[in-house]
């Protein structure tokens, strides 16, 4: 391929060399010397014409075109090397426009469902709350068989849309980089077994047994932010037992690895359908909505779990079959492992 650089040098030449021609052949043929000028006029100017100005007007096309958002065009100059250059870099940035283009609509895609998401999540409560207060300001305050339950079933609502707004704001700062990570090594055998152990409360309310299964007599040093990790169990085991059967079994599990230990919350609860599985870690994603309404929870839990895992360099994978159960599994790094 030539240079952009000899075209030039070559139409330029072509007019000079046309011109000392046409001045050599003056004296002797007015005819030939206006036919050598205007060749080597011609000559240059299609030199210039195909080379030059006909690869920038392609070049402005392909910028007009992308007025429309959805144009494929591209640019392909092959007429020297310094356009062919600029071509494979113009496309570069055509591919990343478009690219740009597609990430902001999912974006705002993304944005526009969080928002009808959360709205709904708040007006449920806010309406059966107000629902619940005008009756009791109607006359059921002074019902002493009514009045007690629908200001606990207030109080509970009120504490769902608390559960929300901190979860909400939990996820937007993972989400932005605001929420740090307090790394630090720590014994992770205690924290299971507390953990375990403020849960039973909960578990017990449905007769479900939770255990721990692991060894609990000798210490286990991670690399992680204590809290973080607590938090990622807890969600895990509230969630096993929201959708958990009376009297089931609940398994907080974990394995010491070579250079991590493998952490899992098992439970015997109804399960969930493989069409499901790829979604249930997306925000406000829920299997069956009427059981969730049911239970209570924001639809927040298992995509700030994943963010958490997922901030600790690791992965959370789930099995699951419909009416035998669910096992949601994640590992920690041990110290001293890079």
């Amino acid at each position: 391929m030539y240079s952009f650089r000899i075209q030039l040098f070559t139409a330029v030449l072509f007019a000079v060399l046309s011109g000392i021609i046409s001045y050599y052949f003056y004296p002797i043929s007015l005819f030939l010397s206006l036919i050598c000028g205007a060749g080597g006029l011609i000559i240059s100017y299609g030199i210039l014409y195909f080379f030059v100005h006909r690869p920038l007007r392609l070049i402005q096309r392909v910028i007009d075109a992308q007025k429309d958002k959805s144009s494929v065009h591209r640019v392909n100059l092959y007429t020297s090397d310094e356009l062919r250059n600029m071509s494979d870099s113009f496309n570069t940035m055509l591919d990343s426009f478009r690219a740009d283009i597609v990430q902001l609509e999912k974006l705002e895609h993304v944005r526009s469902e969080f928002l009808g998401n959360v709205s709904h999540e708040l007006r449920t409560p806010l309406f059966t709350t107000q629902g619940l207060i005008e009756t009791l300001l109607h006359g059921a305050v002074d019902d002493k068989k009514v009045n007690r339950d629908f200001l606990q079933k207030a109080l509970n609502n009120i504490e769902r849309l608390n559960l929300l707004l901190e979860e909400l704001i939990d996820i937007s700062r993972i989400e932005s980089g605001e929420m740090k990570l307090r790394l630090r090594f720590f014994d992770i055998v205690p924290l299971l077994v507390d953990t375990v152990n403020d849960e039973q409360v909960h578990a017990g309310q449905k007769n479900i047994t939770l255990k721990l299964s692991g060894e609990t007599g000798l210490p286990i040093e991670v690399f992680g932010d204590r809290e973080r990790i607590r938090q990622v169990l807890v969600n895990l085991i509230e969630n096993a037992i929201k959708y958990s059967e009376l009297e089931g079994t609940i398994t907080v599990k974990f394995v010491e690895l070579r250079d991590s230990v493998e952490l899992s919350v098992e439970d015997t609860g109804i399960g969930i359908a493989p069409q499901h599985l790829p979604r249930i870690f997306e925000r406000f994603y829920r299997v069956d909505k009427d059981r969730s309404r049911d239970v209570g929870g924001s639809g927040l839990g298992l995509a700030i779990v994943k963010h958490i895992v997922e901030a600790h360099d690791s992965t959370i994978s789930v099995e699951s079959n419909v009416g035998v159960g669910t096992k949601f599994t994640f590992t920690v790094k041990k110290s001293g492992v890079s």
